[in-house]
């Protein structure tokens, strides 16, 4: 299997806390956290994931 091709979040700066995803497979979604590359991952379904940053950008979460 060839190496997951890892992209950084286009909020992602130097304040760390930033995640990467690799959107390598049709139905599943891989993250990770940048600060830690051979770290654990997370899978969701590519449409689980869509919901999720649709609710992000609408503010469902609120702020901090």
């Amino acid at each position: 299997m060839s190496p997951m091709s890892w992209q950084k979040s286009s909020y992602s700066g130097n304040g760390g806390n930033c995640v990467e995803i690799a959107p390598d497979f049709v139905d599943l979604l891989s993250v990770r956290d940048s600060k830690d590359p051979s770290g654990p991952v997370l899978a969701f379904p590519t449409d689980a994931w869509h919901s999720f940053v649709a609710a992000v950008q609408a503010g469902e979460f609120g702020t901090v």
